[in-house]
């Protein structure tokens, strides 16, 4: 089945289920790395600043843990910048797990992938004008330009991320999933140009 294609940023906890999302999506997936977000604020302002440019959508998982980072980025981004969407709460256990979760339910991770692409469906784009037509900015670009794979590319990304009113020390997979939302491929390539 093609993936859908979604313009929004997608919040989750962890990787696994980044990894779940992305098994159905294409978008831009930023994890939080669970309560890691409290800590993070680099995490917390590269998520403020894509809201700034798209909406973002909010997929925790729906136990004790999840409602609370939710209620942590609800309370950091305009509630009009945010789409909330909630699994059900399933009784069960992920695969890779010996146990259940404390209260028992499934994460994004556990849920069944014709569950969440049925959330995600009326955020995917399809016209002509959306998504389809957007040319990627790819890692291949970021290595062409520096911002990877070169002795000076974290200090190339910090000038990029502060251009950008991004943190600064960003990682260059998470620098490529904001440029991804915040810059069409023809922008990105004239800031890079004058940065040279």
């Amino acid at each position: 089945m093609e993936k859908l294609k979604i313009d929004f940023p997608i919040i989750v906890e962890g990787k696994y289920d980044k990894i779940k999302i992305a098994s159905i999506a294409d978008a831009c997936v930023i994890q939080t790395d669970g309560f890691g977000v409290f800590k993070n604020s680099e995490r917390l302002a590269l998520i403020r600043k894509l809201a700034e440019k798209s909406k973002i959508i909010v997929l925790t998982d729906s136990d004790g843990a999840g409602k609370v980072i939710r209620s942590h980025i609800t309370s950091a981004i305009p509630r009009d910048r945010l789409i909330q969407l909630y699994t059900p709460q399933i009784e069960g256990k992920e695969k890779r797990k010996t146990a259940p979760s404390a209260q028992g339910y499934l994460g994004v991770e556990g849920t069944d992938a014709q569950l969440l692409r049925s959330l995600l469906e009326p955020f995917s784009s399809g016209s002509s004008d959306g998504y389809e037509q957007r040319q990627e900015i790819t890692k291949l670009d970021f290595f062409e330009f520096g911002l990877s794979g070169a002795k000076d590319s974290a200090v190339r990304r910090d000038v990029v991320a502060k251009k950008l009113g991004l943190p600064e020390k960003i990682t260059a997979n998470a620098l490529l999933a904001a440029v991804n939302v915040l810059l069409r491929k023809d922008e990105f390539v004239r800031l890079m140009q004058n940065l040279t």
